[in-house]
């Protein structure tokens, strides 16, 4: 086979050398492109950028139902306390009747055996009681803290907020110690115009259907802007 002319050859490699060099750089755009959509399709999505503050302990303070929750578990303790008052009343009185008999007799010792017997059931009884009260407190903290938190979440969603911090917007007791040492160790040293506390209050007690006892929502609700 006869080569190409040196003419011919020349024309060949310039046009090799050119073509590479505008398809390659063609392909590596279309690649960085698609590379690039790839990542932002398998990525999540990125905050919005948003922040607000939210007082949980003011709105454990005014929430309707968790203050009814408390004050049922409260009245529910006081009666266990009375009925706990009169059965150790009555094992006292029992310990005065023994004492009519002589130690050692079978009068006495059958006072004893059931006074013993009187106090272990007691015990157990407070016991299983307080553990009951404290389930009870548990779960009345844990839900309202879980409505809190969902309310957060979907307002957050709602008015594209990426972040809920919280704090405490208390104002600070010069007079008392660990208050001045709380707003000390605060990690939100200042905030204005971010705090959602009231909005959040106000929802979660409109459709709790309880009257609300906070301050009302309009206005600053503290002191101090903390």
């Amino acid at each position: 086979m006869e080569e190409p002319a040196a003419s011919e050859q020349g024309a060949l490699n310039v046009k090799t050398s050119l073509i590479p060099a505008t398809v390659v750089a063609a392909l590596v755009a279309i690649l960085a492109t698609t590379e690039l959509q790839a990542q932002k399709a398998g990525a999540p999505a990125a905050p919005t950028g948003g922040v607000a503050v939210v007082d949980v302990s003011y709105i454990f303070k005014y929430h309707g139902r968790f203050k009814q929750g408390m004050e049922g578990l409260k009245a529910s303790v006081e009666q266990a306390e009375a009925e706990f008052k009169k059965e150790k009343k009555a094992i006292e009185g029992d310990m005065e009747k023994i004492q009519q008999f002589k130690p050692g007799t079978p009068e006495y010792k059958r006072g004893e055996e059931d006074i013993a017997r009187k106090q272990s059931e007691f015990q157990v009884k407070v016991a299983l009681k307080k553990k009951e009260f404290g389930e009870r407190e548990s779960k009345i903290y844990f839900n309202v803290y879980q409505e809190v938190s969902d309310e957060v979440k979907y307002y957050a969603d709602k008015n594209g907020i990426g972040l809920v911090l919280r704090f405490n917007g208390d104002p600070v007791d010069v007079n008392n110690r660990e208050s001045v040492l709380r707003e000390i160790n605060k990690p939100i040293v200042y905030q204005k115009g971010i705090d959602i506390t009231p909005v959040i209050l106000d929802e979660l007690n409109r459709r709790s259907g309880v009257k609300p006892t906070a301050p009302a929502a309009t206005g600053p609700r503290r002191t101090t802007t903390n």
